[in-house]
């Protein structure tokens, strides 16, 4: 049985060249581990779309009441070959202009390249509306982010603070 891992790029065989994945392991010790919780083993790339928008953060008190800047929802552009398709919005939920839309939770995350980036995530599909390159879609991968991790104190309760970033999300579907 050969597992495949699903990147921006397009596959890479688990059982390809073990001299290559030793070096990339040898650079990155986490790499490992990282790319096992985000693997969609057996799972078919339908595409792969760019992101480009904002983390959006609210002010908030924690369990101590101190405040800190916690997630409330993102909000991005999705682009294909230069050409908006969709947005990506809270839930997390991916909606195309062909009218297909995935909400999806999270059930992998690895750490983005930098602490500046926000992490790499395998999330599960949860619900499915319209048809489209979306409707058969089971698992979601966001790769290479680039930002997005809010940084400094929040004053005030209440207040937001939008992060750019982007990523990419690869929308995968169990094999027929």
């Amino acid at each position: 049985m050969t597992n495949t891992l699903h990147f921006a790029g397009g596959t890479l065989a688990a059982t390809l060249a073990g001299s290559v994945l030793a070096i990339a392991l040898t650079k990155l010790p986490s790499a490992a581990q990282s790319s096992q919780t985000i693997m969609a083993a057996a799972e078919n790339l339908v595409v792969t779309l760019q992101a480009e928008g904002a983390q959006v953060y609210q002010c908030k008190a924690d369990v101590s009441g101190a405040l800190m800047w916690q997630f409330r929802e993102p909000i991005a552009t999705l682009v294909e070959n230069g050409v908006t398709v969709g947005r990506h919005y809270a839930g997390p939920t991916w909606e195309l202009a062909d009218g297909s839309t995935v909400v999806a939770r999270a059930v992998g995350r690895a750490s983005g390249a930098s602490p500046n980036d926000i992490p790499l995530l395998k999330l599960e599909v949860t619900s499915r509306r319209g048809y489209g390159r979306l409707s058969d879609i089971s698992t979601v991968q966001r790769l290479n982010t680039i930002g997005g991790v809010a940084e400094g104190t929040c004053e005030k309760a209440g207040s937001l603070q939008s992060v750019p970033y982007s990523a990419d999300y690869t929308f995968l579907k169990k094999p027929d």
